[in-house]
């Protein structure tokens, strides 16, 4: 077993000191290059020792024994900590695997994850035994323990959630409590349940992180009150300065839907501010191709070109969110005792690395990925193929909801009142409503409306990728819904895209009917195809991936299709009720 996020046994202690003294050879010594000291925060020369996954030493001395050593000519690179990502979700599209593996390729060799999936995938302990297996992946994996699902759920759903929190938020392989979507909840509703697992983390020593966008400094303080620590929601210079005059550790976040770093950044500059130290950077989960050039590699890169100081650029990448996590003493810099995670670049102004070792070994060598794949048990640990035992018939394809969900961006909905005649087969073309159905994976229940903006063309659109893991069907023929629907049953879970009865796209999501199986670089030109399909059809926004998952996300405004049904996410209604099957 990999033991470098809990510890070393004392036989590998032992033998990381006698490397020191000369008894033992580094199995990789890098000599005469440049690197960064975060602690002394400079540009230092020298070389650095490293035995199998871990840093022995940086400085001015050579080791006296190299006999099997590989010896690494560093002149030429400036060497980097592999950096931090310390807010992911694995899970879209991707999963943990195929994102590890792409990320540390790429330099991003710390992955701070969201544990959502998990809960509804499967039980605690065939989760926990996957964090095992994600010990063997070449990235270092830490997890979240959330405290709510963010949509509404049944109440047998509910209680099944709450009952696995106190397990996570005390598991070894858990830094973070949160990210708290509900707080809503906490600090108006008078949820006791959510501030004791709070505390527990607190307990435990673990920092806890909010979801606070546009938050007023009141809110934001009373939060701060109640355990809050970090905080990814700003949108402007003026969002980040409010969190950090209040002490919150503060994401700065380049996303798919929220691609805010350079103004952020630009603003920070043109106000004259030169404090780095509690920003750090977040992709935020974005979608496939989002990454074509990498995670956070990217943030950096966008940091220089608005005048960040190199070293707090790369320091925002690296120790200050080590030390934020209190895993400073294992990842986050070149010094003594921390996991090998290093990035080669070939100048200070170039963060995407032509080499990098992740946990000692060569996951990127002279430009090329270095390919070995992990094994991951899914099917061992209850990831398998979707088995829906039920089908989708003409008389669940029943549509007399009068309010609908009208898309104002890739993510809000608002509702709208819903004048159509919905007992034709296939709704027109001349207008962009369509059917939206959530169906219930179990097929106890449904919720039946109509959506607006999300297309004006296709036949249907059916997924089992969703906040929930429940099935979202959309589109303008009931025919043609019910088509995709025995489709995607037959590959396991996917989302399928049909027309006039024409199976135009799949792609397959075998794992839970969530994830794919497949890398990142295939994945990415899967994601690209649906994107363009869509559009084709009349989609008119950028991310229909996060379209998907979020259409049940109850910390999103205004109006929301959930298990429980229809909501009004501002009052807290359900203002129509979903039906059993």
């Amino acid at each position: 077993m990999n033991e470098t996020r809990f510890r070393w046994r004392n036989r590998q202690l032992r033998k990381h000191a006698a490397v020191m003294d000369g008894k033992v050879a580094p199995t990789k010594l890098i000599t005469n290059t440049t690197y960064l000291n975060v602690y002394l925060k400079q540009w230092m020369t020298g070389h650095i020792w490293i035995y199998e996954d871990r840093i022995i030493y940086t400085g001015q001395e050579l080791p006296a024994h190299t006999e099997g050593t590989e010896m690494i000519d560093g002149r030429d690179s400036w060497i980097v900590p592999g950096y931090i990502e310390p807010h992911a979700h694995p899970f879209q599209l991707y999963n943990p695997q195929s994102l590890g593996e792409y990320a540390a390729a790429t330099g991003t060799t710390t992955l701070i994850n969201d544990n959502l999936m998990w809960l509804f995938l499967t039980d605690k302990e065939k989760a926990f035994s996957l964090l095992e297996e994600f010990m063997n992946l070449p990235a270092s994996m830490y997890w979240w323990a959330r405290f709510d699902p963010q949509s509404v759920l049944k109440d047998d759903d509910r209680e099944a959630f709450d009952e696995q929190i106190e397990s996570w938020i005390e598991h070894d392989a858990v830094i973070q409590g949160g990210e708290l979507t509900a707080w809503p909840d906490v600090l108006y509703n008078g949820d006791e349940q959510i501030l004791h697992w709070m505390q527990q983390t607190k307990r435990s020593r673990k920092p806890l992180e909010a979801h606070l966008p546009g938050a007023s400094e009141k809110t934001l303080v009373k939060m701060r009150l109640l355990g809050m620590d970090s905080e990814h929601e700003s949108m402007t210079a003026e969002d980040v300065l409010s969190r950090l005059a209040i002490g919150y550790q503060t994401g700065l976040r380049y996303s798919s839907i929220r691609p805010d770093l350079p103004d952020i950044l630009q603003g920070l500059m043109e106000k004259g501010h030169q404090h780095f130290d509690h920003m750090m950077y977040t992709t935020d989960g974005s979608t496939p191709g989002f990454y074509r050039e990498g995670l956070i590699n990217q943030c950096i890169q966008i940091a220089l070109d608005a005048g960040v100081p190199d070293i707090d650029a790369y320091m925002m990448a690296t120790y200050n969110s080590a030390r934020h996590f209190t895993i400073e003493n294992r990842v986050g810099s070149l010094n003594a005792g921390r996991v090998a995670h290093l990035n080669f670049l070939s100048s200070p102004d170039n963060p995407t690395p032509h080499s990098v070792l992740a946990k000692g070994e060569w996951v990127k060598k002279d430009g090329q990925a270095v390919e070995a794949p992990s094994q991951v048990e899914w099917k061992k640990n209850g990831i398998d193929k979707l088995d829906l035992n039920w089908e989708l018939t003409e008389q669940d394809l029943q549509f007399s909801m009068p309010v609908g969900l009208e898309m104002i961006n890739d993510v809000i909905m608002k509702p709208y009142a819903v004048d159509t005649d919905t007992g034709v087969e296939r709704l027109p073309e001349d207008h962009s409503e369509g059917f939206l159905m959530l169906m219930d994976r179990k097929g106890e229940w449904k919720v039946n409306t109509l959506i607006k903006g999300f297309t004006t063309s296709l036949g249907a659109l059916v997924s089992s990728y969703s906040s929930t893991g429940d099935i979202v069907l959309t589109g303008k023929s009931k025919a043609d819904m019910q088509t995709a629907f025995a489709r995607m049953k037959d590959i396991g879970g996917g989302i399928v895209l049909v027309d006039k009865g024409e199976v135009i796209f799949e792609l397959a999501l075998p794992l839970g009917g969530v994830m794919s199986d497949k890398p990142m670089n295939t994945l990415m030109e899967e994601e690209e195809t649906l994107k363009n399909h869509l559009k084709a059809y009349g989609f008119a926004f950028s991310d229909p991936v996060y379209t998907l998952l979020f259409l049940s996300s109850t910390h999103l405004p205004f109006i929301r299709i959930t298990p429980l049904g229809i909501i009004d996410v501002k009052k807290k209604e359900v203002l129509f009720p979903s039906i059993m099957r």
